[in-house]
This record gives C-alpha cells, structure tokens and sequence, in this order.
C-alpha cells in the first residue's frame, strides 16, 4: 500500500514538471495591481466559527498560480472575534491596523502593519480584531505526505545533497 501510495504521488508530481501536451489557456505571468483599487467581495466568516462582535471580512483574489496550488489575495475585516480553521499553508503580512492572535498550542501574538505570520495548513486560531485589520494572504495547498517527502527527495537529488533557499 505505501508503494503505491509513493509511486502514485512521483506519478503526480511528474505530471506537474511535464509539459502540457495540450496547451492550456495562456494566464498571464506577471500580475500587478494597487491593493487598494482591487475589488472587494464580501466573504462572510462562518457563523459557527464567531465567538463575538459582527465581524464583516471582504478578500480581493490578486493572483493564482498556473497549478492552482497557489494563491495571492487581499482580506480585511471589521472588528470581532473569531477563531479560524486555515484549509492552506497561508502567510500573511499586515498593511493596515491590528490583530491579536491565539494559535492552538496557546501562543499569543499581536500583529501590527508590516507584521508577517504563517500558519500551517489544517490548523486553527482565533483572531481578535478590535477595530480593523488588512493584510495580504500568500496561500498555498500542502502536498499530501508522501507526495511531500517525494518533492524533498527530487529537490535534495537535484541540489547535490544541498538543503535551504538559494539565490
């Protein structure tokens, strides 16, 4: 079963590495917007999910990768507190007013314009926003694990035993 689980998710991967055999519709490759002309849609917080206040969000999509795996976007919100189930590795960085953050093993933080956070993906946290935060949200899937340990094989292999970002 593990075998089949790996030989599918190197399957997997290799299809995103190989070329299109079909082209898929041209996106484009470079994007740029001012955060503060893009549309806002509002996206209502799950009412199960607020412990108190009314707290109204709205996101504005910037972005999406070619794979779909990926995400850029704009959300901000009124006052409120709410906790928050994160479906995607998400980081994000605040432009404008303040949350307070509680992650599940108990941490607590602040975070203020020009803040940068990440939050693992199939995790949750609860969110105080006493008058109003912005921020910019960089999502992304996680790879299934067998998938995931595949990519760290490929990318170890491929990097000559090398780990870590390089410029």
């Amino acid at each position: 079963m593990a075998w089949k689980l790996m030989l599918a998710s190197a399957v997997a991967m290799a299809a995103r590495n190989v070329p299109y055999a079909v082209m898929p519709p041209r996106r484009k490759s470079f994007v740029a917007h001012s955060s503060d002309h893009l549309p806002m849609k509002s996206t209502p917080i799950n009412a199960d999910w607020i412990v108190s206040g009314e707290p109204q969000a709205r996101t504005a999509e910037h972005s999406r990768g070619h794979d779909d795996a990926a995400l850029t976007a704009i959300w901000d919100c009124t006052a409120g507190e709410f906790r928050w189930f994160f479906g995607w590795d998400e980081t994000v960085m605040i432009l404008e007013g303040e949350v307070h953050i509680t992650a599940e093993d108990g941490t607590e933080r602040m975070l203020r314009a020009g803040d940068v956070a990440f939050f693992a993906g199939g995790t949750w946290a609860r969110w105080r926003v006493d008058d109003y935060v912005r921020k910019v949200a960089f999502l992304r899937k996680p790879f299934p694990k067998p998938m995931a340990i595949a990519y760290r094989l490929r990318n170890l292999l491929r990097n000559g035993g090398q780990t870590g970002i390089s410029a």
